[in-house]
C-alpha cells in the first residue's frame, strides 16, 4: 500500500518565507541594532568591572571574601572547608583566572535573573491573565535548544561578553519566575486573612507577609538559576566568553582528555558551592519562615 505523502508547502514557498523575515530582522536591526547593544553598554562595564576586580585583586583576597561569603549563606564550616579545598585546587592547576571570569560572569547573570525574574514572577502571582501569557514563553524558553538562544544575540550583539550574558539570562531565568509566582501563591490564605484584618495595602501585604514567607520557594528558584547558568557557560564560550567553557570547547577540539576533565571538574566544583552555599541559605530562611508563621 503506498503511502499518502504529507502535504507541504513547495521549496519556493518556504524559500520566500525565510527570504522574508529574514531581511525583516536585517532591516529591524539595521534600524534598531545599535541602539540596542549601546542599551546594555552599562551592563557590559559592570561585567568586566568585576571581572577586573577578581583577576587583579590578591588571590588571597579574592579567596578570603568569597569563603565570607559562603559562611555567611551557609553557617556551616564543612561547606567552607570543601570550598576553600576546592578553590585551592583550582588556583593550583592553574585554572583560577578562568574560575574569576566565569564566577563573574555567573554572578552578573544570577543578579540580572533576581532583578528581572522576581518582579515577572510577582506580576504572575497577582494576575492568572498575566500568567497565562507568560506561562507559554516560559516553557518556549525552557525547551529551546540552548543553541539557538546564541543566534539572534549574536546577529544584535556580535560576538562577545554581551551576547553570551543575554544568552544565559534568558536560558537561565525561568525557574527564578517560576518559583516566585509559585512561592506567593503558596502563602497560606489565613495569614493573609490575618494582614487584612490589620488592615494591610496589598504592597503591605506583598512585602511584609507574602514575600517573606515565600522567601525559600524564591531561594529554591535562584539556585536553579545559577545551576544553569553554570551549564550554559561551555555553550557561552562557542561566541566568545570567556572562562572555563573555552578550555572545555579547546579540549574537545583537540582530543585533549586531561584538559577537558581538568575544566570540567572546575566547573562543577563552582556548582557545587553555589548549590550548597545557596540550599542553605535556603533551609534557614524556610526556619525563619516556620517561626514566623507559627
Amino acid at each position: 500500500m503506498d503511502w499518502i505523502e504529507f502535504p507541504s508547502l513547495s521549496r519556493g514557498t518556504l524559500r520566500d518565507i525565510r527570504v522574508t523575515i529574514d531581511g525583516t530582522v536585517d532591516t529591524f536591526l539595521g534600524a534598531y541594532g545599535e541602539a540596542i547593544e549601546h542599551a546594555f553598554d552599562p551592563l557590559k562595564d559592570f561585567l568586566i568591572w568585576l571581572e577586573d576586580l577578581l583577576i587583579s585583586s590578591p588571590w588571597p583576597i579574592v579567596l578570603a571574601v568569597l569563603l565570607s561569603i559562603v559562611f555567611l549563606m551557609s553557617r556551616n564550616y564543612k561547606i567552607v572547608a570543601g570550598s576553600l579545598f576546592s578553590l585551592v585546587l583550582i588556583g593550583v592547576f592553574g585554572m583560577w583566572e578562568d574560575t574569576m571570569r566565569t564566577i563573574a560572569m555567573v554572578t552578573v547573570c544570577t543578579m540580572l535573573a533576581i532583578l528581572l525574574g522576581i518582579p515577572l514572577g510577582i506580576l504572575m502571582s497577582r494576575s492568572e491573565r498575566v500568567q497565562g501569557w507568560i506561562n507559554p514563553i516560559l516553557d518556549l524558553m525552557q525547551t529551546m535548544p540552548s543553541f539557538v538562544y546564541l543566534i539572534p544575540v549574536v546577529m544584535i550583539f556580535g560576538i562577545g561578553k554581551v551576547a553570551g550574558l543575554i544568552a544565559i539570562v534568558v536560558y537561565a531565568i525561568p525557574p527564578t519566575i517560576r518559583l516566585t509566582n509559585l512561592g506567593i501563591r503558596l502563602v497560606d490564605q489565613d495569614v493573609l486573612e490575618a494582614a487584612d484584618a490589620f488592615g494591610s495595602s496589598p504592597w503591605q501585604k506583598l512585602v511584609n507577609v507574602q514575600l517573606p514567607l515565600a522567601l525559600p520557594t524564591i531561594m529554591a528558584g535562584i539556585n536553579q538559576t545559577i545551576m544553569m547558568a553554570l551549564a550554559m557557560v561551555v555553550v557561552a564560550a562557542l561566541i566568545g566568553v570567556k572562562g572555563l567553557g573555552q578550555p572545555v570547547l579547546n579540549a574537545i577540539a583537540n582530543q585533549y582528555f586531561f584538559m577537558g576533565v581538568q575544566n570540567g571538574l572546575a566547573i562543577v566544583a563552582i556548582a557545587i558551592i553555589f548549590d550548597r552555599a545557596t540550599q542553605a541559605y535556603g533551609k534557614r530562611l524556610q526556619k525563619h519562615s516556620e517561626v514566623l508563621h507559627g
